[in-house]
């Protein structure tokens, strides 16, 4: 799951920053303000979330107990990167509505990356 793990960091990271630099460069001018901050958020979110991930990775690289928890929360942040993000991506750009009613399982998701991580500090050696 390391490999796994720093590969996604380094994808979802990546893309985060061309996110924000299409939003700044391209964008302004096709979205309105609203659907432009609704694509900053889902871009500052990804990366966000692109660190923690990279930080499950070096935890999981040192840990010897936790690896449950911790390859639980890395889960838990890549989902909630694919459903936020993305049905944010996908609500700015298409403007239906109730792609803004997914984004909360995304943050289900994320929040739940952050429980298993606490359970595994919890039970870090």
């Amino acid at each position: 799951m390391i490999r796994f793990f720093m590969l996604m960091a380094a994808l979802l990271g990546g893309l985060a920053v061309a996110a924000g630099a299409f939003a700044t460069h391209a964008l302004k001018e096709h979205l309105s303000e609203r659907s432009l901050e609704i694509f900053e958020t889902a871009a500052r979110y990804q990366m966000y979330h692109a660190l923690a991930l990279l930080a499950v990775t070096l935890l999981l690289s040192r840990a010897e107990a936790a690896q449950f928890w911790l390859n639980a929360a890395g889960i838990g942040f890549i989902a909630g990167v694919l459903i936020f993000s993305g049905s944010l991506y996908a609500l700015s750009f298409s403007g239906v509505k109730w792609l803004g009613a997914v984004a909360p399982l995304g943050g289900a998701a994320f929040l739940l990356g952050w429980g298993c991580l606490a359970i595994a500090a919890l039970s870090y050696k």
